[in-house]
């Protein structure tokens, strides 16, 4: 029995819109929409985690002297310049004496004069002793006379006085060389002192070292204490790091150091933490702590590079832990996308410590053997469809 033309050409048609109408429902729920997300999981493992601290630092010496006057002057000459090795001691420069010389040698004369008037002070007082015990004897002698009625009462009383002016000639002597030695004293002390003073004008090495700054150069007038040399000691360097306070927790001295030099190609050097700085930075919320390298880097690294260290924390025991890609943020909670019977359900999470290669511990919310996902190749919801799979690319379509 012939169908009408009108139920024929339904029909056809119906027989060409169902395979299109199945693969727009297949394209649709495959790749459109309502398609499954796919997904990369990763396994919830029992593991302990060794957590680090990453910081960012300038190579600076661990000692540096500023070298300059004790006294204002003008500088004569300096021998040094900036990278210069030197050794302790060595003359760097030298600041102009004006008239010091001139006084030095003022002084020498004052004290050759003071000795001389020690030596004719030795004398007189020398001389005063003699004539002080043989007037003593003469009166003396001349008392005993008396006593026979030998001599006259006005001769004994001469006597007696002269024994008493070369008494006072004597302590007269006495103390004129006491001043004589009063002032060698004073002139030696003087000479000392100005001594110190020529010998402050020349500035020497404190210890061996490089040679890091020129402040000043000959003819410059300085004033007391203006370094006119900057030097450093390149046997003691370390790193002036910075860390974010937030992931600072359980930084402390004599933990170990991994430095990083722009100027050694990223290489690591071991290093260790010397110091931890009691005062932060308020301004950039950072702590602050000085790294020591374990060996001096050769070659020697320029001061002010910049250096990233990183610092090894103590292992923490075994707890469940997942990469920190996993962890989510959805309305203001950390958590992760759980798999549960093939579906993804978001699962609050509190977090731990974590290290620098990713990974991070979860102390509740989860337990090791589950499931959660890593990437995704679009943001999932709590109705989305998942197709968990292995190959990267995917995630990419």
């Amino acid at each position: 029995m012939r169908l009408p033309s009108l139920q024929r050409r339904t029909l056809m048609l119906l027989a060409v819109a169902a395979p299109i109408a199945a693969l727009f429902g297949y394209v649709v729920l495959r790749s459109g929409p309502l398609a499954p997300v796919a997904v990369m999981v990763a396994d919830v493992e029992g593991r302990s985690v060794s957590p680090a601290i990453f910081g960012i630092g300038t190579v600076e010496a661990r000692f540096s002297y500023k070298i300059g006057p004790t006294i204002a002057g003008r500088i004569g000459k300096i021998n040094v310049d900036v990278g210069d090795k030197v050794r302790a001691g060595q003359v760097l420069a030298e600041m102009d004496p004006v008239d010091l010389d001139d006084r030095l040698a003022a002084l020498d004369a004052a004290i050759r004069r003071a000795e001389a008037s020690i030596k004719a002070a030795e004398a007189q007082v020398d001389d005063a002793l003699a004539r002080k015990d043989y007037a003593r004897t003469q009166a003396k002698r001349y008392d005993e006379l008396w006593s026979s009625r030998t001599v006259s009462e006005v001769a004994v009383e001469t006597k007696r006085q002269d024994s008493q002016v070369a008494l006072a000639a004597f302590s007269a002597a006495e103390s004129n060389l006491l001043a004589a030695q009063q002032d060698l004293q004073r002139n030696r002390a003087d000479r000392d002192g100005l001594t110190k003073q020529r010998e402050d004008l020349i500035l020497r090495a404190p210890v061996d070292g490089v040679i890091a700054a020129r402040n000043a150069e000959p003819g410059t007038t300085m004033v007391a204490g203006q370094a006119v040399i900057e030097m450093i000691d390149p046997g003691n360097l370390w790193i002036d790091a910075r860390f974010d306070q937030i992931a600072a927790t359980g930084l402390r001295k004599g933990l170990s150091a991994q430095i990083t030099l722009r100027s050694h190609g990223g290489m690591a050097l071991p290093g260790r933490v010397s110091r931890v700085e009691v005062v932060a930075d308020p301004v950039t919320e950072e702590n602050l702590a000085k790294v020591e390298f374990d060996t001096l880097p050769d070659p020697f690294p320029p001061m002010g590079e910049l250096a990233e260290v990183t610092v090894a924390l103590p292992k923490l025991p075994a707890a469940p832990a997942i990469p920190n890609a996993a962890i989510q943020n959805v309305d203001g909670k950390a958590g992760v996308w759980k798999i549960e019977d093939g579906k993804a359900r978001f699962t609050a999470v509190q977090l731990g410590a974590s290290d620098l290669g990713g990974t991070v511990q979860v102390t509740n919310g989860l337990q090791a053997g589950d499931k959660v996902v890593v990437y995704s190749a679009s943001r999932l919801t709590d109705t989305s469809r998942i197709h968990v799979t292995e190959n990267p690319t995917e995630l990419l379509k």
